[in-house]
């Protein structure tokens, strides 16, 4: 054994969820027992378990929240926490992401706004930086392209309009819906992003293209145009 590394033979009986994995099944633990595991051993009297319900506490108990910690983030605000462990939690959030965002191409028939939100919050619900996006879709609802255009802020980047309809006339669309998300977890939509919307929809109805949508996408909850009556 190697730096900080403690065996699971020395936690208290309490402080062993590997070993509750290995027995009871990976769905059996609680969300703060599987981020002990990632974390492995805890720092000046405090246990992995009691870091990882610290974290937790922290975070509102949100993963959502947790996914947008950084290594930086973790390794300031905790001691004990180095890059290796920051790391480890990091990549693991990743993963879900990564498989959320599978899922949910695995049915990628979109009717509702609900089900929007649900396709898009994968890809950009979690990010700390604004990014736009264009779906593009079938007379069935079905996807045909999903594509990030614009990165860095929505207000502080230039929307070119050509260039969401070259895609969107590239993919032979009916329909298109356009997304962003906002960091800041608001999802109410800024006037700039209701001029954009009118100019998309303008623009689409001289090619014969509707716009369905723009949803703008929070870590826990979205805005949508059309259900509030702004398409």
């Amino acid at each position: 054994m190697t730096g900080n590394y403690i065996p699971i033979s020395s936690w208290a009986e309490d402080d062993r969820p590997r070993e509750k994995m290995l027995s009871k099944g990976v769905t059996a633990l609680s969300t703060n027992e599987l981020l002990a595991i990632l974390i492995r051993s805890g720092s000046g009297g405090e246990s992995a378990l009691d870091l990882s319900r610290r974290i937790m506490t922290d975070a509102s108990n949100d993963l959502n929240t947790l996914a947008r910690l950084s290594v930086s983030d973790f390794m300031n605000r905790y001691k004990g926490v180095g890059m290796a462990k920051a790391a480890s939690i990091i990549a693991a959030m990743e993963l879900g992401r990564r498989r959320a965002l599978s899922t949910a191409r695995e049915e990628p028939v979109l009717t509702t706004s609900r089900d929007l939100y649900d396709y898009l919050q994968p890809l950009i619900g979690d990010l700390d930086h604004e990014e736009f996006w264009v779906v593009t879709l079938s007379s069935a609802c079905r996807i045909k392209s999903c594509d990030r255009l614009f990165s860095g802020g929505i207000e502080s980047t230039i929307i070119d309009i050509r260039m969401i309809f070259r895609k969107v006339l590239e993919s032979k669309a009916c329909s298109i819906v356009i997304a962003h998300n906002h960091p800041s977890g608001n999802d109410r939509p800024s006037s700039h992003d209701i001029t954009l919307t009118k100019k998309v929809q303008e623009a689409g109805r001289v090619l014969d293209i509707t716009l369905l949508d723009h949803i703008v996408v929070c870590p826990n909850r979205y805005y949508s145009f059309a259900d509030n009556g702004m398409l």
